[in-house]
């Protein structure tokens, strides 16, 4: 999955006329996660493929609706105490996904219009909706970048025409971080992402859980990683908290998605999906 190069992502920070846009190759006989995401969610933007994944992962694991469920929740609470209790107005919303009901910049912006985000994806799909994507308040900017998560360097540059990195950022990776095996060190690609934002910015991240029905979750996984371009990794709860190393995890720390600043929170359900935000210092 190789990066654009600088000067095609810059030429999405603006939406086109549909007729200046160049066309989407889109290989829709290989799953896709942000497709197969979108059917969960009950979206319409995915393909027979994406579909037969889906379905694997739901006859292994039923609750993963309420999962994905409980990660776009979770999302929101997230932005929404961001712009709000900490003053954030700069969102990097990598492995956006197609989009849905209370996007980032929605949320971001229903606080404070003058918010600026940049969202990155490597899916066609997400390209193709891009212009969906860009509808901004115009007190503040969307902007879209046709990335592969591991081009950390290509990605903060590209982004920089965007987002003044010498103020803080929201770094967000929303069920994206188990796309990246443990081959490709995403714990390192953490490191080099907070490394380009000051002291005052935010680590978002949503991660399934490998340590929570346990035996269901290995065999969605195994289901869907034969039939997946690219193999997923669900992490324990140690795992996942690595990613926060020499931050300050907000209250109430890494937990279940449903769990944090949920209002109620069911105590009696349990979610394999961890989810916490964390200050840099």
């Amino acid at each position: 999955m190789a990066l654009v190069t600088n000067e095609r992502a810059r030429q999405w920070f603006l939406p086109a006329p549909a007729e200046e846009q160049p066309k989407v190759d889109v290989d829709t006989g290989v799953a896709h996660i942000a497709r197969v995401y979108n059917f969960w969610l009950g979206g319409k933007d995915n393909f027979a493929a994406d579909r037969e994944a889906a379905e694997l992962v739901i006859s292994s694991y039923p609750t993963i609706l309420a999962s994905v469920r409980a990660q776009r929740e979770f999302l929101g609470r997230a932005v929404s105490y961001l712009a709000g209790e900490a003053g954030i107005r700069q969102f990097l919303d990598l492995g956006t996904g197609l989009p849905t009901a209370s996007n980032t910049h929605e949320v971001a912006q229903q606080v404070a219009p003058e918010s600026r985000v940049v969202y990155v994806d490597n899916d066609p799909i997400v390209l193709a909706h891009a212009r969906a994507l860009l509808a901004s308040d115009p007190a503040g900017t969307t902007a879209y970048l046709d990335a592969d998560l591991r081009d950390t360097s290509e990605i903060l540059a590209a982004a920089a025409n965007t987002l003044d990195f010498s103020q803080p950022v929201a770094v967000m990776l929303i069920g994206v971080l188990h796309c990246v095996p443990d081959s490709d060190d995403p714990a390192g690609l953490v490191r080099r992402l907070l490394g380009a934002v000051p002291p005052g910015s935010y680590l978002v991240i949503a991660h399934p859980a490998s340590d929570i029905h346990a035996t269901q979750i290995g065999s969605a996984a195994n289901r869907l990683n034969q039939v997946m371009a690219d193999p997923v990794t669900m992490r324990s709860h140690a795992e996942v908290n690595r990613f926060f190393d020499g931050l300050d995890l907000v209250e109430p720390g890494l937990v279940q998605l449903h769990r944090w600043r949920a209002v109620p929170a069911d105590p009696e359900v349990e979610l394999a999906n961890y989810g916490g935000v964390a200050r840099k210092r």
